[in-house]
């Protein structure tokens, strides 16, 4: 099949009629063709070329075919075929190993050799524009601006959420509070096919038992109910680690059958949803302690994705603090705080429990700082120490409360999880349960 553009491919031999000869082959199978007549000159020429596949002797003065094959980055060169009157199948083995696309042997088979360069050259294309696809869709949807980050697990991340975005696949993810789950969710929801649908977000930790067939399942005629409305997009449950039984088992059977039965009503109603759930608990050990259900668990978890809490990737602390010194500047109409070596030493010491979040807070406080002429990221860091243990909210203060009480009950009674229930009049299970939505670690009491 005939290429609306030709392929282009550098020959690099030292013999210059051998060089002559597949320059005539080459261009007579309609290839755009050069060639150079040493290794050195062909890295040169490689530079300044958009050549599909390097065809490259093996034996030659200077640079061998062998070195380089291994000069070049074979992540984002283009393939490099060798060709050698020499029959040596271990190198051959070798340089394929090395990365080298395939092996040839003179005197060659014109057609053979004209068959692997042109698959050496489809895939090379091929690959060009899948990272041109895949750097569009970051453009379009802004992961590279919402998940900032180059480490090695940022970017792992980023190419993770655009695979699973196209698919229908469940996914659960796992992260430190502050890590941006619902951030993943959301862009899983925007990426896929059902970005032009709802997107339900559940906290379920937040789930009533009592209304929660009314307010999700609708009443006959009276409302439809919250996942009805939201058929066709995304379902996100956050907190699932905290979801109460009775809500699970119901939750349970919606994922399987697809349809709800809204109050009062005597036929299902079919509902269509993509299901994402995140949690910041060991799954594993709420489920041994009976607190979330192992099938609702195998339905959620297809696939995990697990974001890196922020102490595990410090290299990327400096390129976020900046983008949120300058985001937090526009926003507030002042000039950008520069971040000073006493700036830099502050951000990295500091391990971060709040994560990305927290480091947010953190900039956001130091460019209200800045506004009033003062300030530092150290101070702003102290700062939010300070006032750690302030909740925000009434739920926050209630569940800071409990977290306080079941640890000193927990401590007490060292580590007798019934004796601790009973200390604090409730019984096990509701124990259980509290310490998996607290995020308690009871280990780490004693």
């Amino acid at each position: 099949m005939t290429q609306a553009t030709p392929y282009s491919v550098l020959v690099v031999d030292d013999d210059k009629a051998m060089r002559q000869s597949l320059l005539a082959l080459l261009e007579a199978a309609g290839w755009v063709a050069e060639a150079a007549p040493r290794g050195d000159v062909a890295l040169e020429r490689l530079r300044g070329m958009s050549a599909d596949v390097t065809l490259s002797d093996v034996q030659m003065p200077g640079m061998s075919g062998l070195e380089l094959l291994a000069a070049l980055d074979v992540a984002t060169a283009p393939p490099l075929v060798l060709i050698s009157a020499h029959g040596d199948i271990p190198m051959a083995v070798q340089a394929m190993q090395d990365g080298a696309y395939s092996f040839v042997e003179k005197p060659y088979d014109p057609r053979r050799l004209l068959s692997i360069l042109t698959h050496a050259a489809d895939q090379y294309r091929m690959r060009q524009s899948n990272d041109r696809l895949r750097a569009r869709l970051f453009e379009l949807a802004g992961l590279d601006r919402v998940l900032l980050g180059e480490t090695d697990a940022v970017r792992a991340l980023r190419h993770e959420i655009l695979d699973l975005a196209a698919t229908e696949v469940p996914v659960l993810i796992e992260g430190e509070t502050g890590t941006g789950k619902e951030l993943v969710a959301r862009a899983l929801h925007d990426l896929s096919p059902r970005a032009d649908k709802p997107f339900l977000a559940l906290n379920c930790a937040a789930l009533s038992p009592e209304g929660f067939e009314a307010e999700m399942f609708g009443v006959q005629g009276q409302s439809d109910g919250r996942l009805v409305m939201a058929s066709g997009g995304t379902l996100f449950l956050d907190e699932v680690g905290a979801c109460p039984p009775t809500v699970q088992a119901k939750l349970l059977r919606v994922i399987e059958d697809g349809q709800v039965l809204p109050v009062g009503a005597a036929e299902p109603v079919s509902v269509n949803l993509r299901v994402v759930s995140a949690t910041n608990v060991d799954t594993e050990a709420a489920v041994r302690d009976g607190i979330l259900r192992q099938d609702l668990l195998f339905r959620l978890n297809t696939f995990m994705l697990s974001l890196p809490p922020l102490r595990q990737r410090r290299d990327d602390i400096m390129l976020l603090a900046a983008h949120f010194l300058g985001e937090y500047a526009r926003l507030h109409e002042t000039q950008q705080p520069e971040i000073t070596h006493e700036d830099a030493a502050a951000l990295l010491a500091h391990d971060w429990p709040g994560n990305v979040r927290e480091l947010r807070n953190v900039c956001e406080r130091r460019v209200l700082a800045a506004r009033r002429g003062g300030g530092s990221l150290g101070a702003a860091i102290r700062a939010d120490q300070m006032f750690d243990d302030v909740p925000d909210t009434l739920r926050e203060a209630v569940a800071s409360f409990e977290r306080e009480l079941i640890g000193k009950a927990i401590k007490a009674n060292e580590g007798r999880m019934d004796a601790a229930a009973e200390a604090l009049g409730i019984g096990r299970r509701t124990l259980n349960e509290k310490i998996v939505k607290l995020g308690l670690d009871k280990n780490a009491l004693l």
